[in-house]
């Protein structure tokens, strides 16, 4: 493994007494795929360094690498950013930048995990200092335009596929976008092995998820299964947004795994979502309302006062 996790020295940083004058907060979005030989000592690093600068949100370190989601004053998510980059296997890390703080997350969570991202297939990947092994092209959102207008001129339209949970698509997606059925992201490998996308393996496929990560994984696990032609878009949706906003090809507002619950591009923002329980227009996602269940479903303002008490298909 390159370097050595930063000693405790490292992890209580500079003096704080700037941060009392910071009032605009971020949340930072990030993943780095790099071989760990030590995962618990990095968690171990990784809490003692978010809770230095007073950080919420949630980390998840595996053999693979780290995956976040940090938030808190600009200063203070910053100079985590700094240290963490100071670990040799991290160097590498890139941000996306999302508007919220610390209050958006009820508390900071760092855990060791067997991946990044539960696809429950940690045997089936395989990660080096390079990255992923075996993962799609990644493209920026301006050669994903490109792309699109190529294959459209050579009569092969480009597949969109969406990586995530398909709730999250309930509420926004790319236009024409197959969306599998999944509740949680390790459906994904009894979708791809039930043969009922077999007729894209032959189409140029271009995945999405929200930041990146999950596509990191799943355009391998495409790969494996013959599908010849995948690519990612790099950075994800998120990117995607800040590149071009509601005037692309992307449609709706993002879900996100917070108290934020989703997010927009602009005011101009599509509602496509459909209400649960009225078939209304929303792009509201709720819980339900079991407090032991963590299934969402999207439901109108008007039905969440109506009905307090929804709980979800699962639970029913």
């Amino acid at each position: 493994m390159r370097g050595a996790v930063p000693g405790r020295a490292s992890w209580v940083g500079a003096s704080r007494t700037t941060l009392d004058a910071v009032s605009q907060s971020k949340i930072a979005l990030y993943y780095r795929f790099a071989p760990l030989a030590d995962p618990e000592a990095v968690r171990l690093w990784q809490h003692a360094l978010a809770s230095r600068w007073g950080l919420t949100g949630r980390i998840i370190v595996s053999p693979h690498g780290i995956n976040g989601t940090v938030g808190g004053p600009l200063d203070a998510v910053k100079q985590y950013v700094k240290t963490t980059r100071t670990y040799g296997p991290f160097a590498g890390l890139e941000v996306k930048w999302s508007d919220g703080s610390a209050e958006d997350f009820p508390r900071l969570s760092v855990k060791v995990r067997p991946e990044l991202v539960a696809f429950d297939a940690p045997d089936e990947i395989v990660v080096t200092e390079d990255g992923v092994q075996d993962t799609g092209v990644h493209l920026t959102p301006e050669d994903l335009h490109r792309l699109v207008e190529e294959k459209e001129s050579a009569g092969t339209p480009v597949v969109f596929f969406d990586g995530r949970n398909a709730v999250e698509a309930k509420i926004g997606r790319f236009a024409g976008a197959v969306v599998p059925d999944t509740v949680t992201t390790r459906d994904f490998i009894s979708e791809l092995d039930s043969g009922v996308y077999d007729h894209l393996k032959d189409q140029p496929v271009v995945t999405y998820c929200t930041g990146g990560v999950r596509c990191e994984v799943l355009t391998a696990l495409m790969h494996h299964r013959g599908f010849g032609e995948v690519y990612q878009l790099d950075g994800g949706i998120v990117k995607y947004g800040e590149a071009y906003g509601d005037s692309g090809l992307w449609e709706g507002s993002l879900a996100v795994f917070d108290q934020r619950m989703r997010v927009q591009f602009s005011d101009q923002s599509a509602t496509i979502g459909e209400c649960a329980l009225c078939a209304g227009p929303t792009s509201e996602l709720r819980n339900c309302s079991d407090p032991s269940c963590q299934t969402l479903d999207t439901v109108c303002d008007a039905c969440a006062l109506a009905v307090p008490n929804r709980t979800c298909v699962v639970c029913r």
